[in-house]
């Protein structure tokens, strides 16, 4: 793992997702080594040559860097778009929770998203926000599947009772069902073991490009090859069927637990960007 610091010009960025103002990436890279992640297009901005998931910068003048805080006053900001907030790095160095804690006089409406169970240290600088939401991503509940496709993340239960302790501690949670692995995920033992939990679910299908294609291809050949089929149907010759069923199945269980569901689907689950 190759871990450096370096200098930024500024750590606020203004966000082109939906449902966030601002967005506060602590680090470039990340360590969970994904084997699905679309952030891999950062190396085109970041002059790495490293395998995505070997390398991490560190943004280490992030709070020289914060500027004015009040522009955030009353906006969304997530933390984080592109990397992990809370990966094995933010132990050492802290920057997600110094930057949470210089936040905490603007009052923003933070938003953790995050595959890492360490979020739970720093729920008593969240509960000093009046609007704080935690989400963790959960693509399977198996273990070893887990271990495969997201080496360095907090295994799957480990997730879901940081979130229990997150939404004890009077914090809003949701679960975000990201991404959904034809075949593999269950999306209904996630959604009703996570239901007690959580006050919403989001849900984003398993979205294939050019720099992850191959790599997802070959863990079904060599995981899971009664589904090659499936995949094929759904990634090359781009049937939508499935993801149209799988919205029907979300919709009814995520309805039979009383919860609100979000879905942001890829149309076909395929993006050739």
């Amino acid at each position: 793992m190759v871990i450096k610091e370096v200098q930024v010009k500024g750590i606020i960025t203004k966000s082109n997702l939906p449902d966030a103002d601002y967005v506060v990436n602590p680090y470039v890279g990340c360590q969970h080594a994904c084997n699905y992640c679309y952030a891999e297009f950062m190396k085109r901005f970041t002059n790495h040559n490293e395998d995505w998931g070997s390398f991490v910068d560190v943004k280490a003048n992030a709070l020289d860097v914060l500027g004015n805080i009040e522009r955030v006053r009353g906006k969304k900001v997530l933390f984080s778009s592109v990397t992990d907030p809370y990966h094995p790095v933010e132990v050492r160095y802290k920057l997600t929770r110094k930057l949470l804690q210089a936040l905490v006089p603007a009052q923003p409406r933070v938003e953790i998203l995050t595959k890492g169970r360490m979020v739970t240290r720093d729920i008593d600088v969240l509960t000093q926000y009046e609007d704080a939401t935690v989400g963790v991503s959960i693509a399977t509940l198996d273990e070893s599947a887990s271990r495969s496709i997201e080496p360095l993340a907090a295994l799957p239960r480990l997730r879901l009772d940081a979130i229990k302790r997150c939404k004890e501690a009077g914090l809003k949670t949701y679960v975000f069902l990201s991404p959904i692995f034809p075949g593999i995920t269950e999306v209904e033992d996630i959604v009703q073991q996570a239901a007690p939990y959580v006050d919403y679910f989001m849900f984003e299908n398993l979205n294939l490009r050019p720099l992850n294609m191959e790599r997802i291809m070959r863990y079904i050949r060599e995981n899971h090859p009664e589904l090659q089929d499936l995949y094929a149907k759904i990634y090359v010759e781009k049937n939508v069927t499935f993801w149209d069923e799988m919205e029907d199945r979300i919709r009814a269980v995520c309805q039979s637990v009383g919860k609100e569901s979000r879905i942001y689907f890829h149309h076909g689950g395929f993006d050739k960007k």
